[in-house]
């Protein structure tokens, strides 16, 4: 397996930790009968739960690109020192994203998140030259 699908495939298993913490969070927040219930009227999360709700969308949103970049790099065999590099960045940037959204810490949450962003869009450049 390339690098780049190895940090991919880590990224997905964070997406899934990513879901349990804020499943947990939510369910603590609103209550068993709420959480079990059909949710006809929507449910506003705040404090911790709602940022980790956000956290893990957010990296529903970024994991998309960066599955695109792992695949067109993987499928061109392209992987490079770069490419890989990028990858792992991608990842370091998501496992640091979440604790910063969670606990609220700006500037640090986007600066973070731009790192991720901008390892992506270089792999995603390394695959057109």
């Amino acid at each position: 397996m390339t690098p780049e699908l190895t940090a991919l495939t880590l990224a997905a298993l964070l997406q899934t930790l990513q879901f349990a913490a804020y499943s947990i969070a939510a369910n603590r927040q609103v209550g068993p009968k709420t959480a079990l219930g059909p949710r006809d009227t929507p449910v506003q999360l705040t404090g911790m739960a709602g940022r980790l709700q956000r956290a893990m969308n957010n990296h529903f949103e970024g994991l998309i690109l960066f599955t695109i970049a792992c695949t067109v790099i993987t499928l061109s065999d392209q992987s490079t020192d770069l490419t890989a590099a990028c990858a792992w960045t991608y990842l370091a940037a998501r496992l640091l994203y979440v604790p910063a959204y969670a606990l609220g810490l700006t500037p640090w949450r986007s600066l973070i998140w731009f790192a991720g962003f901008l390892a992506t869009l270089l792999m995603l450049l390394a695959a057109l030259t």
